[in-house]
């Protein structure tokens, strides 16, 4: 940025996602390669706009699983797959869960700083085919020190959900009842047709894929309570005698496929290619908490952001929070009483629409944007939990 030029205003002019698929053989995209599934977005995202690709100025992609078919950088692969220019360059980005909630960060920093001018930013997972866990192969990704400084030890995702769970009271009914709000709600969604404009078609196989197949219509509090807890370990027990045992598949975020992108601009070239802005970014902030709750950062990331933005919760018209487990935005809520629980996820979320890690974080910037549009919101943020105790807090403003 030159000296004495006012920050350049980073504006998200689309975005997309690729319908929610079950991460296991079966699965709606099973059979398709992620670098295919993320070069058919691109081409989705592309193709709604009069815009010549080789003015991209860079490619940012959320992945966190980076081996075996998602190794080798795969925005720059899927770039090339989708037919477009070479000599636009892409990086892969990776903070875990927010991986391309953070690629969003990096993009609206890029064209802040005045460095770039059109930025794509996606995030693709395809976790039938890279299992979650395949990049640590039985390694210790922890150390000497860290593990030393957390002793005993850190622990599982989630367990961490057993102990934010404990550490908020929340009991297997309440845990069980958002579940079951987050399908319903995902179905009324679905069924309405809200989805419809950020989902793209992805070519299968089988045919085009373009419905979610994650979301369980017929789910009930009688039928989630005879799923047994997923992560109970006589050794976890004895160390944590508070845990009640309350987390199920049923109440977590389901493993999934998917992928999804967004287009980024400063709103001078914006406005010089005749392209309609949609939103802007407001403000950003990252945080960490306790890495062994693991689950809490999103709590002091949304004081700092909305210390940043200066605006109160009474302010935003649509929150998304990342739904890795129930307990993760049942214990923000507790947190933050005068929050309006309807602005919550109200088009469901993880439990019911996955979490394709890596493309979760654009993934809820594409819902929230359409959601902020459809009901004549003006303030959305989205809040996304991260491994290690980290978290993402983003505030987009309609336009």
């Amino acid at each position: 940025m030159q000296q004495g030029h006012p920050p350049a205003e980073a504006v998200i002019v689309d975005a997309v996602r690729t319908a929610s698929a079950r991460g296991r053989p079966g699965g709606g995209l099973a059979d398709v390669h992620p670098v295919d599934l993320l070069a058919r977005t691109f081409t989705a995202l592309l193709a709604r706009h009069d815009l010549d690709p080789g003015l991209v100025d860079d490619v940012l992609v959320g992945c966190v699983s980076q081996v075996g078919e998602q190794s080798a950088t795969p925005g720059r692969m899927a770039w090339l797959a989708a037919g477009l220019p070479p000599h636009v360059p892409a990086a892969t980005i990776d903070r875990k869960c927010g991986s391309s909630q953070q690629a969003l960060h990096f993009a609206a920093q890029a064209v802040m700083s005045g460095c770039q001018d059109v930025v794509v930013v996606a995030g693709v997972e395809s976790m039938s085919r890279v299992p979650m866990g395949s990049a640590r192969a039985g390694a210790d990704p922890y150390g000497t020190a860290v593990g030393e400084r957390y002793a005993p030890g850190l622990v599982p995702q989630g367990v961490a959900a057993e102990l934010v769970a404990a550490r908020w009271k929340l009991g297997r009914d309440d845990l069980d009842a958002y579940a079951v709000r987050s399908h319903r709600l995902a179905a009324a969604a679905r069924d309405s047709g809200a989805f419809d404009r950020e989902i793209v078609p992805v070519g299968t196989p089988a045919g085009a894929f373009a419905r979610d197949e994650t979301i369980r219509p017929d789910s009930t509090v009688e039928r989630l309570a005879a799923l047994r807890p997923a992560f109970a370990r006589d050794d976890v027990a004895a160390r944590f005698p508070e845990i009640g045992w309350h987390v199920t598949a049923g109440n977590s975020s389901q493993i999934t496929d998917g992928a999804a992108a967004l287009l980024v601009m400063s709103a001078g070239r914006c406005a010089e290619l005749g392209l309609t802005p949609r939103a802007r970014v407001h403000a950003m902030a990252v945080c960490g908490d306790d890495p062994l709750l693991m689950l809490t950062a999103p709590i002091p990331a949304t004081r700092r952001v909305l210390e940043r933005s200066g605006l109160t919760l009474a302010d935003i018209d649509h929150i998304e929070i990342n739904e890795a487990f129930a307990s993760v935005p049942l214990a923000w809520l507790a947190e933050f009483p005068d929050a309006d629980p309807a602005r919550v996820n109200p088009r469901g979320g993880a439990i019911a629409l996955g979490h394709p890690l890596g493309a979760s974080g654009a993934r809820l910037a594409a819902t929230m944007l359409h959601a902020l549009e459809d009901g004549g919101g003006r303030y959305g943020l989205q809040l996304m939990c991260e491994a290690g105790g980290m978290a993402n807090a983003t505030v987009i403003e309609r336009l």
